[in-house]
């Protein structure tokens, strides 16, 4: 029997949170909904989701707060679904470690698929031995493994949302190229992904806060361009 991968819904709106729970039952995921932002905490212990759906105006503990202590924890992937649609408030989910952000209402269809596109790039590949060599780079100070979604740094695991790790890994795999933001967003996101080039801004800010750097290789801006992972005297 194939275990069916486990969907945590976190929505103060009863309507909403059954219809999405009917979505994703009917494309064999299991579901789990809660009302409230203690509860999301408590429950994602108990029940240890794949991916978690979060509305971002809860009572109490508001959905930003969830997002935030949910990524210290752990680095399961998180959409948010909100009303909220300014600039703004896409931005803030992000920084705060939120893989992805729908505007309410949305189509069922993009719903389903975003969480499919997600979970993939989540999921470690299963492959031959000589094609996970090919999933890992190393610099001094750096191991970057896309096999098996780790990052050591300075010999300490750095605890990272697969998107990230995904940008890093495609960035220092290509030493010194450079890549705009559309590349980037195209190549890590994927066609299915509806959003804009300021994705790519957040989740490099967000690398440069847990990888540092240091003599022989940087994330470069490319002003006026893009981005590029820097290596120097190869």
């Amino acid at each position: 029997m194939v275990n069916r991968q486990k969907i945590m819904i976190v929505d103060d709106d009863e309507n909403i949170a059954e219809l999405i729970s009917l979505y994703l039952t009917k494309e064999c995921f299991n579901t789990r909904i809660v009302h409230d932002g203690e509860s999301a905490m408590r429950e994602f212990d108990t029940y240890g989701p794949n991916l978690v759906l979060l509305d971002l105006m809860l009572p109490g503990m508001d959905g930003y707060q969830v997002c935030r202590e949910l990524r210290q924890r752990s680095s399961v992937p998180i959409i948010i679904l909100s009303a909220k649609g300014e600039v703004f408030d896409k931005v803030l989910g992000l920084e705060l470690g939120a893989d992805d952000y729908m505007i309410k209402p949305f189509d069922s269809k993009e719903l389903v698929a975003r969480v499919k596109a997600v979970l993939r790039r989540f999921q470690p590949e299963k492959s031959s031995s000589s094609q996970n060599s090919g999933k890992i780079v190393e610099y001094p100070d750096l191991i970057v493994n896309q096999t098996n979604y780790s990052v050591i740094y300075k010999r300490s695991t750095v605890d990272m949302p697969p998107k990230e790790l995904e940008l890093l890994y495609f960035l220092a795999s290509s030493p010194n190229q450079v890549f705009t933001r559309e590349q980037l967003l195209d190549h890590i996101w994927g066609y299915e992904y509806i959003g804009d080039t300021r994705t790519v801004d957040v989740h490099i800010k967000r690398l440069r806060e847990k990888i540092k750097g240091n003599d022989s290789w940087a994330l470069t801006t490319v002003w006026g361009i893009g981005y590029k992972f820097e290596v120097k005297n190869i």
